[in-house]
């Protein structure tokens, strides 16, 4: 086993075991440190400002921009370790120079109407239900998408909520988000509590036995593909001409709260962003709220201008 193979191994371990990070953190890590390892395998100094340059460079033509971060990120992290443990002379990344340019995409929402045809299906196919089990998905899929736009929710935090963290009674849900970190967040929609009364009582059993609030047929944790999958369903059955995905009910959910005039740090809280430059990424799409502010509030509107 090589030095640099070695240290990464300790660093993982420190990170799952001291930092207690997400899996899915650990993962990205054990992916983006391998392929450094890979890259280094002919290189005489992997621990050199040099090697970590030209890693970056072979980045650059390989992947976006978002991964190409995430990558760096993930580097800069273990050889900040590397630092910490006092196994560097110098930390490579002094003096490199890793800013780019990041081409900003603007979030991609759901329509408000489009929003309301989809619910409405949601609760027309519950009526039209023909057997039990049909009856039961229907109620489960209620659920899922009512608290998907109600709280911005993550897909991925969604389908890992455990029942304890639902709170129906004081109106509220803990999430786990990125990075280990908490947020509560309260549910103000009684229609949502109540879709979510509905749904915990007639799973009760099978969150009792799952262990997780969310489950799908076999009584296991519902998936992401599975969320998916049931919304391509309905957005078909809702005759809605959209690729709709999980993430846009978040993008929606941040879009419409500032057209409502909600101050962008509640909504940064909201979406466990750690971040205000994050969230305000929402505050370019949201040109409803800026039409109606040019059209009826501008002062032009209150001038009186003689035209002789």
């Amino acid at each position: 086993m090589n030095t640099l193979t070695t240290y990464t191994t300790d660093y993982i371990e420190y990170c799952e075991c001291r930092k207690h990070l997400d899996p899915k953190t650990l993962k990205a890590y054990k992916i983006d440190l391998k392929q450094y390892n890979d890259f280094c395998s002919d290189l005489s100094d992997c621990f050199s400002r040099r090697t970590v340059d030209k890693f970056i460079t072979f980045l650059h033509k390989q992947y976006k921009p978002k991964t190409i971060k995430r990558k760096i990120a993930s580097l800069k992290a273990f050889f900040h370790y590397m630092e910490y443990k006092e196994l560097l002379d110098e930390n490579p990344f002094t003096k490199l120079d890793i800013r780019f340019r990041e081409a900003k995409l603007l979030p991609k929402t759901i329509p408000f109407h489009s929003i309301q045809t989809f619910l409405s299906t949601l609760y027309a196919q519950k009526e039209l239900a023909r057997s039990q089990y049909q009856l039961q998905c229907r109620i489960r899929d209620i659920a899922v998408i009512e608290l998907l736009f109600a709280t911005g929710i993550r897909i991925s935090e969604l389908c890992s909520l455990k029942p304890e963290d639902i709170d129906l009674e004081n109106h509220t849900v803990l999430i786990y988000g990125k990075g280990a970190k908490e947020r509560i967040l309260q549910i103000g929609n009684p229609e949502v509590i109540s879709a979510l009364c509905l749904y915990q009582n007639t799973f009760q059993k099978e969150i009792s036995d799952c262990g997780y609030f969310f489950v799908n047929r076999l009584h296991h944790k519902l998936s992401d593909q599975s969320v998916r999958y049931m919304i391509n369903h309905y957005a078909e059955l809702s005759g809605i001409n959209l690729h709709i995905t999980p993430h846009m009910f978040r993008h929606s959910f941040a879009t419409l709260l500032l057209e409502q005039d909600v101050d962008i740090r509640y909504i940064q809280r909201m979406l466990g962003h750690s971040s205000i430059s994050t969230t305000e990424i929402y505050t370019h799409v949201s040109n409803t709220k800026q039409k109606e502010i040019l059209v009826h509030k501008h002062p032009r509107n209150l001038m009186e201008v003689n035209k002789e």
